[in-house]
Parts: C-alpha cells; sequence; structure tokens
C-alpha cells in the first residue's frame, strides 16, 4: 500500500508542511493500525471507524475523561420519575453536512433508522426505546418501555450519532458510501486500505474553533512503519503506539507520548452457531474452549508481547474495575487440566484450531505466544492473517471458527457485554444464546442501583466464564504518540483522543473543544 512508505506518504500529501498559524493550519495526518469498516454509525463496529467519526459524526451526548455524561448536541436532559421517559432539550443552530437542519425531527429519524434498518448494530442498544414523541422544534421525549440504566452510555457512542436525515432516506444501506453527518469535517473521499480524508465543515456551530483545514486518516498496520512515518514528519499522530517501541518514542526529541487505561478488552471470539461453520468441534463443545483457557498464561503473555505495559484479563473489565467479579480471578495456565478436558471431549491426542487474525504487528505477536502455549497442551492453531475490516465481515457471515478480536469498551458494563451474548445481540457473531444470561442481562438494564446490577453481571459472568464464547487475554492501555507541535491533547480511557486549542503556543494548532465536544480525533471498535 502506498501509505507504508515514507516516500510514497510523502508524495500522496505533497509537501504542505504543517507551519501554519493556529488559525490556518493545514492537514491533520493520524495513522491508525487498521482500515476503518462502513462508514455508517448504525452498521459500523471498528474502533478506528470510531476515531474517524470523532472529527465527522457529533452524538447527543459525549463523555469526560472521568466517564461522566456532559453535553454535545443534546444540551441538558431531565428523567421522568419512574424511568420510563427522557425529555431532550437539543442543541439550535445545528446543520448536517448536506444543509438539513438537525432538530427533533432529525433525532427521532435518526432512532426510528437505529431500531429499524435491517443492517443495524444498533438495535439492541436502542431497544428499550419504545417510541419518540416530538414536542417542540428542538425538544424530544423518549418513552422507555422501562428505566434503562445504560441508554445514556449508549447515546454517547454510535446509537447517538446524528446522520442527515435527508442522506440517509436517500441511500439506505450505502450511507456509508458517503456519510454525512454534524461534525466539524465533512466526507471527502475514500481509497480502501489507503486513506480517508475529511474537510473542515464551514457551517459548523463551533466552526471559529477548528483550526485544521482537514484530516486525514491513513491505515498503517505495521508499528515500526507507523513510528518511523512519525519520526519522520509525514505523519503528526500515532493511536495504538507498540509498548515494545515506547523506549524509542520517549527518546525522540520531537515526539510526545500520552497513555489511559483501557475500558475494553482482547480476546478470541468462537463461533458457536454461526451459520455452517459454527457445527465444529470448537463451538459445539465448551470443554475444548475451556483447555485452551487453561493453556494460556496471560501474565505471561503480557510480559512476553507487552513488555508488562498491559494488563492480563480473564473477564471484559480488567480487574481494577468495579464491575470485576473478584470470585473469578485470573488463574495461570495448567496444562494438565488443559490435556485432561481434551481427553474428556474425545481428543486425548490433540486437536487442530484455525483462528483468524488482524494482519497488525501486535494482535499477530500475540497470536503466536498463544500458538506456542496452546501447543504444550497438545492444540495445533494455525493463524489466517486478515485485514481487520475483513476479518470483521467474515466474523460477521459465520465464515470463521475463531477469531483474534477485541472491544475498545464502553462507560457501563452493558456496552461490554450485551451486544455479545444476548441471543439477539446486535455484535455476537458467536450466536451464543442461553437464556439464563439473556435474562441476566436485560435485568441488569433496568436494575435500580449499582448494586443490584452488580451482583447480576456477577451471576451472568459466572455462565460467560464456563460457556466461554469469548475468551478473554488481556486490557490494553492506550498509548498515542504525536508530534510535540500538537498542543492540548487530553487521553481517554476509551481510547478516543481529545484536543483543545493552545493558540501563539505552537505553529500547529488543535480545535478548541467547548463543554460536549470531543475533538478531532477520537478512540475505539
Amino acid at each position: 500500500m502506498s501509505h507504508l512508505k515514507t516516500a510514497m506518504i510523502s508524495a500522496l500529501l505533497g509537501a504542505t508542511a504543517l507551519t501554519a498559524s493556529p488559525v490556518v493550519a493545514k492537514d491533520l495526518r493520524i495513522a491508525l493500525q487498521s482500515d476503518a469498516d462502513v462508514l455508517d454509525p448504525d452498521q459500523s463496529r471498528t474502533f478506528v471507524g470510531r476515531i474517524v467519526y470523532t472529527s465527522l459524526c457529533d452524538k447527543l451526548v459525549d463523555i469526560t475523561p472521568n466517564l461522566d455524561i456532559i453535553p454535545q448536541l443534546a444540551t441538558e436532559w431531565t428523567t421522568s420519575e419512574d424511568g420510563t421517559a427522557i425529555t431532550m432539550q437539543l442543541r439550535e443552530g445545528v446543520v448536517f453536512h448536506d444543509g438539513t437542519p438537525f432538530n427533533a425531527e432529525a433525532v427521532a429519524a435518526n432512532i426510528e433508522r437505529s431500531q429499524t434498518l435491517d443492517e443495524s448494530r444498533r438495535k439492541s442498544e436502542l431497544a428499550s426505546i419504545t417510541s419518540t414523541e416530538v414536542t417542540g422544534e428542538y425538544e424530544i421525549v423518549l418513552n422507555l418501555a422501562g428505566p434503562d440504566a445504560t441508554l445514556m452510555a449508549q447515546l454517547a457512542d454510535r446509537a447517538g450519532m446524528m446522520v442527515s436525515p435527508t442522506a440517509a432516506a436517500e441511500a439506505g444501506a450505502d450511507f456509508g458510501l458517503n456519510p454525512v453527518c454534524s461534525g466539524p469535517f465533512k466526507f471527502e473521499e475514500r481509497v480502501a486500505q489507503d486513506k480517508i480524508v475529511l474537510s473542515k465543515f464551514d457551517d459548523y456551530w463551533n466552526a471559529d474553533e477548528i483550526h485544521f483545514d482537514s484530516v486525514t486518516f491513513l491505515p498503517i498496520p505495521d508499528t515500526t512503519v507507523r513510528l518511523a512515518n512519525l519520526q519522520s514528519g509525514d505523519i503528526d499522530m500515532i493511536e495504538r503506539l507498540a509498548a515494545t517501541d515506547l523506549p524509542q518514542a520517549r527518546a525522540a526529541e520531537n515526539i510526545v507520548v500520552d497513555s489511559a487505561v483501557s475500558l475494553g478488552y482482547q480476546g478470541i471470539t468462537f463461533n458457536i452457531n454461526n451459520g455452517e461453520k459454527g457445527d465444529n468441534p470448537w463451538g459445539n463443545d465448551k470443554r475444548l474452549r475451556q483447555a485452551l483457557s487453561h493453556a494460556i498464561d496471560r501474565e505471561a503473555l503480557n510480559q512476553v508481547v507487552f513488555d508488562g505495559a498491559f494488563a492480563a484479563g480473564n473477564q471484559p473489565f480488567p480487574s481494577s474495575s468495579p464491575w470485576y467479579n473478584q470470585s473469578l480471578p485470573i488463574e495461570g495456565a495448567d496444562m494438565e487440566k488443559a490435556k485432561a478436558l481434551l481427553a474428556e471431549a474425545g481428543y486425548p491426542d490433540g486437536i487442530s484450531l484455525e483462528v483468524q487474525v488482524p494482519n497488525s504487528t501486535e494482535p499477530l505477536a500475540v497470536m503466536q505466544v498463544v500458538q506456542a502455549m496452546a501447543a504444550e497442551a497438545g492444540i495445533d492453531i494455525s493463524l489466517t492473517s486478515k485485514e481487520f475490516a475483513t476479518l470483521l465481515a467474515d466474523q460477521s457471515a459465520g465464515d470463521y471458527t475463531a477469531s483474534q478480536i477485541g472491544w475498545s469498551g464502553r462507560v457501563d458494563p452493558d456496552g461490554n457485554n450485551h451486544q455479545f451474548v444476548t441471543t439477539d445481540g446486535g455484535i455476537n457473531d458467536s450466536k451464543f444464546s442461553d437464556p439464563k444470561v439473556d435474562e441476566l442481562m436485560n435485568a441488569a438494564r433496568v436494575a435500580s442501583t449499582t448494586e443490584e446490577r452488580k451482583a447480576l453481571y456477577d451471576e451472568a459472568m459466572v455462565i460467560m466464564l464456563d460457556e466461554l464464547p469469548r475468551l478473554f487475554l488481556y486490557h490494553q492501555t492506550w498509548i498515542w504518540a504525536y508530534n510535540d507541535a500538537l498542543k492540548g491533547f487530553t487521553p481517554y480511557p476509551d481510547g478516543m483522543s481529545v484536543w483543545k486549542a493552545s493558540p501563539g503556543k505552537s505553529d500547529l494548532a488543535v480545535p478548541a473543544l467547548p463543554t460536549g465536544r470531543r475533538g478531532v480525533l477520537n478512540r475505539g471498535a
């Protein structure tokens, strides 16, 4: 790919050095670990896609670095005493990139699309909304089937991203080919596996504080190449600096490194019942999945691949999270237990497993270590490397046995679980289905106290770690590296990037973001 070499990137982007004044800065160039999938908030699911959305699509609400919900397109909201209605006041003077006005009718249309579009992955996230009521040009009521402790957190992510109703109605499922939102930058062009280019939207409601003319996202899977391009000045920022590259990045004079502990996880997802390929030994017998889990030393994996910079994990949240089930701690490898489970399942001489893995440096390194550990127990893992969007498409279609894949994490614990493990979950690519898990997950959405919700998640976790549709491996620390001419960067635990202007402090300024606007960059899957 053209962007994988410094000289080719220079030719692609031209000789426009970012040395303009804070008011006239040029192109912000951000290197991504992989290419985004479809640029439709209702259909997409990649972490890097969410990074693009931070520049492209405003949401109803946003979060702070401390994970508090704050206004964005919704300026305030109230919840009825019985928790079955949320009344939102909306920001006035906002237009979508095609000139369509943003108002209560637009919000109602967005929610209807998320709930009814055949391809939408947001259905389970907004399932509690039974209807909407437009009570004024800039006021809307969300009527709920019952209290939903998760809804505001959902609206702080893709489910709350507002797209132009006009463009959405015209394009249907093809909206992602030319996405039209209301963020500070509008879509210009996309070359698959090469670049996504956005340009400044002059009619943005806070346009005076946006100091870049454009933002270019460049997928560069190789971590070494990404860092080399940052050091040479051909890109301005990289997301997910490899932990093994930390010493080199920190030693560089013109590079700043920032980090935040992730809300999400990385692991292996199994095909339990997704199409014909779900009818396989690994999907049909949980003892095989349990055997693989026992063969993996998660602490050793963290040390070998990440120099201990990340955190070993066996649940959807890190052990430091208040939602972690402390009665199910991380255990070391137990090869005898792994072999016993294989024999019990009818494979005393071992068994093979094909795992698809993203074609970027760290996932491949992770699975090579897992491959070596599993071999000791008699599990022969073969790895199939794929571009990440292709991997996701195959996983969604059921064309896989197992995938090394993760999740960037959500503010509310529901976001790390419900859509993955409930029977009709929007991204339940395993097609795992357990009535008790459904009951517990749905009950956790409407429970009135944190204590009640924690007890329900703890009970569900016992089942999930026994069935293992997802086998958890570790929790990332989000590590960003960027040119020291960029000022005002704030790392967020959800992996999204936030900018505030620092006029006069550098040749390259970043957009000022008022309360409720997270800036030119963004985080997660």
